[in-house]
């Protein structure tokens, strides 16, 4: 089968796929395919323009510190926020980018961000960081990190939600993390990868008895007397989840309720 014809041919809920299925889905879809053909470009732009090496240096090594924190601020305070979903011209990009991805956590076709949201983020984190730090060559490198990190995002979080147990300490640690934001509390663990700036800032936990389970750990704030107030996201939605919340596609409301799920489960 052409990797071309993978999206059309599956269901692609991660519960249900194996390692092997997602790496295929993995590298066929297209934003990952834009992330890796762009940071492809600018990585010969960098060779291109580059005069001096350390520049360059600095440049990655800054978006590579800076990431993970704009990352967790996005997440935390615009993602789980309120202000997108009130407004009708971003309720759509809200429910795309994050909502429909808590509503039904092993949708592979929703857990990818969305290409209109992400380049203009990590072009305007780090471009201008690598260009103050050694012009055009250095601002392409830090572009390229941005984007190669992305993807090293995108692939852990796909782990996290997929039916395995990783072999890797770091991937079993980082996905028991990251499910306990998923279904125990969506108020915390913010991080995908990196849970520094959680502890820094005080959202992490690092066991599901640390904190009370949240009663909106699937509709992430968006219960039905905001559905009232802001209809926007549910007349999107296909049909209504037991807790009140709209869901996306309209599969069988089953998930865990009782706690975070476990690692590999």
């Amino acid at each position: 089968m052409a990797l071309s014809d993978f999206w059309k041919t599956r269901t692609h809920n991660l519960d249900r796929m194996s390692m092997d299925q997602l790496v295929r889905a993995y590298f066929s879809y297209p934003a990952i395919q834009a992330y890796l053909a762009l940071a492809a470009i600018s990585l010969a732009l960098t060779v291109y323009w580059a005069t001096v090496l350390w520049p360059l240096g600095v440049a990655v090594l800054l978006a590579v510190f800076i990431y993970p924190l704009v990352w967790y601020l996005l997440h935390r305070f615009v993602l789980h926020g309120r202000l997108l979903y009130r407004s009708r011209w971003t309720a759509a990009a809200w429910k795309r980018i994050h909502f429909d991805h808590h509503q039904d956590p092993n949708d592979l076709r929703v857990l990818f961000g969305a290409l209109y949201t992400t380049l203009p983020t990590i072009a305007a984190v780090t471009m201008p960081i690598g260009w103050l730090v050694g012009g055009p060559a250095a601002a392409a490198a830090a572009f390229a990190t941005g984007l190669l990190t992305t993807c090293f995002y995108e692939f852990c979080h796909c782990v996290q939600h997929l039916n395995y147990t990783p072999k890797s300490t770091f991937l079993q640690r980082v996905k028991r993390l990251h499910l306990a934001h998923h279904f125990h509390n969506e108020q915390g663990n913010y991080g995908i990868t990196n849970f520094a700036w959680d502890r820094l800032f005080g959202s992490f936990y690092a066991k599901a008895k640390d904190v009370p389970r949240s009663a909106t750990v699937f509709n992430i704030g968006y219960t039905a007397a905001e559905a009232e107030r802001f209809p926007w996201v549910q007349r999107m939605s296909n049909g209504i989840r037991r807790d009140g919340s709209p869901r996306p596609f309209g599969r069988a409301d089953s998930m865990a309720t009782d706690g975070a799920r476990p690692t590999g489960a």
